[in-house]
């Protein structure tokens, strides 16, 4: 399955092919987010430690494009809140998703220097819309392309 958004009648823009992303979780690698991931369209890579994740994202000179924590199983939402702030102090703007029990709120934040949070359980539609904010600069550059 493609992701599509389509600003006019006339045309449509592919977002999540290939979208080069590491889920930081310890579920299998054919677990349920990392399925739902594939199923946008994305290039899944697991990881379940957070700090050998945040490792992999830093020295990886082919950049991931999307960096999902699954909380829950990696360590809790503060952990997850960590791992971003690190990843900010490095100066490397890689869109992420944190998914909690812990999230009272799902936030979608305007600020892309900020990461989306996803209650879980995670469904397809919260997996989706989460997924078209945080890939909404790649739509907007597909557009123009």
């Amino acid at each position: 399955m493609n992701v599509f958004t389509n600003f006019d009648p006339q045309t449509a823009s592919v977002v999540g092919f290939g979208v080069r992303c590491l889920l930081i979780s310890t579920e299998a690698q054919n677990g349920t987010i990392a399925r739902k991931l594939a199923g946008l369209g994305c290039r899944v890579e697991t990881c379940d430690e957070v700090y050998s994740g945040l490792d992999r994202v830093i020295d990886d000179p082919a950049d991931y494009e999307l960096v999902v924590i699954d909380c829950d199983s990696a360590g809790g939402l503060a952990l997850g809140q960590r791992a971003h702030a690190l990843l900010k102090v490095t100066e490397r703007c890689i869109p992420m998703m944190l998914i909690a029990k812990d999230c009272v709120a799902q936030t979608f934040p305007m600020n892309r220097y900020e990461p989306t949070l996803l209650r879980a359980p995670l469904s397809s539609v919260s997996l989706r819309v989460g997924f078209e904010h945080v890939m909404q600069e790649r739509m907007l550059m597909a557009r123009v392309i």
